[in-house]
């Protein structure tokens, strides 16, 4: 599932070009993707123009000229790309919308994702904790402390941080050397504190690099990310630790999968 690095980076590439953009045609080829059901999506964009594209977890939201907003959830397989007008039309593709010489193509092949109109006054972070890119250590260390989970589930808990799923989750918990079964409530000081800079350098690094492409993935351009290529543990079960040789283990933990080295995590 495309996660903050992936989402962040699809709003980078298609933010420059459809802030300002008059929106012309519209096509919904799935009204079971829109919630709420109902909704007039075509007439809702067409000829509306668009203020801002932002990111608030793994959402990307479209605010308009007339102040309504919608989002798109990219779900486990969904694809958002900018293509020239008259591109073959592919298999699963959900919505098109034609601006400036473009067209912005929402593909989903499992239908995980899908489009929320927001209106003016919908809630478009609902249910969600905050950034992690934002969120001090201390905020980070009090939110933690509160939940009796291992420290895997509660980092993929987007109620407490938001954004997070399994592979940056893995990835963070390696570089603060903490193995996913610790409980979060027991978390010392000090692993607090490496593991609230560990995920921020472990996002922003993703972000770098346009993400992780595991399997569907694609940025704005149709390209896969490179971020995969850097994976110290996430799916590398059997192999040897980049860091101390130790071969990589998989344990199934709350029903996700977990990816560690058993000495660098101690």
């Amino acid at each position: 599932m495309p996660e903050l690095p992936e989402v962040e980076s699809v709003v980078r590439a298609i933010g420059p070009l459809l802030r300002g953009a008059v929106l012309g045609k519209v096509r919904l080829l799935r009204a079971d993707i829109l919630e709420p059901p109902g909704i007039d999506l075509v007439t809702c964009l067409a000829g509306r123009s668009v203020r801002s594209v932002e990111r608030r977890a793994k959402r990307i939201i479209f605010l308009l000229d007339n102040d309504h907003r919608f989002y798109i959830h990219l779900g486990m397989t969904g694809q958002l790309t900018v293509e020239p007008p008259g591109e073959p039309l592919r298999k699963h593709t959900h919505l098109l919308i034609e601006f400036a010489a473009k067209t912005l193509r929402f593909v989903d092949a499992r239908r995980f994702g899908g489009i929320w109109w927001l209106g003016k006054d919908g809630p478009a972070d609902d249910g969600l904790g905050p950034e992690p890119l934002q969120l001090p250590a201390a905020e980070l260390a009090h939110r933690l402390a509160g939940t009796r989970r291992i420290i895997k589930s509660a980092l993929l808990d987007q109620k407490i941080i938001a954004g997070l799923g399994n592979i940056y989750a893995d990835e963070a918990l390696f570089l603060a050397g903490i193995r996913p079964q610790r409980r979060a409530d027991r978390l010392s000081h000090e692993q607090t504190m490496r593991l609230s800079r560990s995920i921020k350098t472990v996002l922003r690094q993703a972000i770098a690099h346009g993400g992780s492409t595991v399997r569907d993935y694609r940025n704005a351009d149709g390209k896969p990310g490179e971020f995969q290529k850097r994976h110290r543990v996430y799916q590398r079960t059997g192999l040897p630790c980049v860091v101390c040789g130790t071969v990589i283990l998989r344990r199934v933990l709350g029903g996700r999968s977990a990816h560690f080295c058993p000495k660098c995590q101690h």
